[in-house]
């Protein structure tokens, strides 16, 4: 079952997509093709279409497929990591003297390799609040390649509308690409919505057990994939089998994992919004959010991800982060163990003094799928 438009429920696609049992073995789980090259029958004579392991896998295939399945798009690329997939995704739609608009709260790895490294390769870029579309539409230059959204932001859990940003992306000849790793394919579709290219950084929640790192990007565009491809083969930032092997594990149970992050996370958040040290919580789910409403017409649910801000500043910010028991300190998300950290001196310390600097007293944790109820305890204990 390799076709995108099957039409199977999200599970099921999520356990069968591009894993069919193995033809010469049975074996219901996909192999690991531990593998660096293949026999050919003569010369160029290609058995199943496969020549070296840089170049393709059949555990890294399963893991494309399957990814191209969830997010209903036509083609998956699998890289070693979500910043090599990152810059695989700039380098093919990009060239020298090119503009692209970014979130102005955008993930701190993200913005580094823009503003650090294709600023000197002279592509110019413009953060912006990407949810003002009219913002947005005034950001665009006539040079703009590409309009690049998170939704969620990462950490701001800021919303963008997917379909109103593909509409003034497309108007101005520029690709949208969208970063859906905090909400997952189990809770939105970006490509359904308007979408080039989705996104993500597999090592959250779509491998979703802190064991493997990985990225990948996946369109219905042909063109474009074919120009991943190419850089995918050429600059070789592609997965072992053994990480493809893990993604594709922890894939199957990706459905019921983001309801469980979720229910957690709604926990928590009613917990957070009462105590009187936290000063706000940022959570698309909350009615007051400013984007509750576009994110509730484009999410199936409101994620696993929370980020709040406490009286008292860094300093007890930082302190918070230090007490958690469960909530265990450290970068990185989507696990199904819970994770809490200081942005602006973890994961967003590149943004330091730029306009995409976070705010001092902002935590951001990772709700996982520890029973809820301890979860709630150990954070009311951190901050009491």
């Amino acid at each position: 079952m390799t076709d995108s438009t099957a039409p199977y429920g999200f599970a099921t696609r999520a356990i069968h997509a591009g894993q069919e049992p193995d033809p010469t073995t049975g074996s219901v789980i996909v192999p690991i093709h531990a593998t660096s090259t293949y026999a050919q029958d003569g010369v160029g004579g290609l058995r199943q279409g496969y020549e070296y392991s840089r170049t393709g896998n059949p555990t890294r295939t399963a893991l494309e497929e399957c990814l191209a399945s969830l997010e209903r798009g036509r083609h998956g690329r699998a890289f070693s990591s979500g910043m090599g997939a990152t810059d695989t995704a700039i380098r093919a739609l990009c060239r020298p003297g090119d503009h692209i608009v970014i979130p102005n709260d955008a993930y701190g790895g993200t913005f580094r390799l823009i503003d650090k490294v294709f600023k000197l390769w002279g592509i110019e870029h413009t953060p912006v609040a990407l949810s003002d579309v009219d913002a947005v539409r005034a950001a665009i230059r006539p040079n703009t390649k590409v309009v690049w959204v998170e939704t969620p932001t990462n950490p701001l859990l800021n919303i963008a509308d997917i379909a109103a940003l593909a509409e003034v992306a497309h108007h101005a000849g520029a690709k949208l690409v969208v970063d859906n790793t905090f909400a997952s394919p189990a809770l939105q579709t970006p490509l359904e919505l308007g979408a080039d290219v989705v996104l993500h950084s597999t090592t959250k929640y779509v491998g979703g057990h802190s064991d493997v790192v990985g990225g990948a990007l996946i369109t219905s565009d042909s063109e474009l994939d074919a120009a991943f491809g190419f850089l995918q083969n050429g600059a070789g930032a592609v997965p072992g089998p053994f990480d493809a092997f893990l993604t594709l594990r922890g894939i199957k149970t990706l459905e019921l994992r983001m309801e469980k992050h979720s229910d957690n996370a709604e926990l928590v958040v009613e917990a957070l919004v009462k105590h009187p040290k936290v000063t706000k919580v940022l959570y698309p789910g909350l009615p007051a959010h400013p984007g509750h409403e576009v994110a509730a017409k484009q999410m199936r649910r409101f994620g696993g991800m929370i980020s709040f801000t406490v009286a008292g500043g860094e300093e007890a910010a930082l302190a918070v982060c230090s007490r958690t028991k469960l909530f265990t300190l450290a970068e990185s998300l989507g696990g199904v163990e819970s994770l809490i950290e200081h942005p602006g001196k973890m994961t967003h310390a590149s943004t330091a003094g730029s306009m995409l600097e976070v705010p001092s007293d902002l935590v951001r944790i990772s709700v996982g799928i520890e029973s809820g109820d301890d979860l709630v305890a150990d954070l009311l204990e951190a901050l009491a």
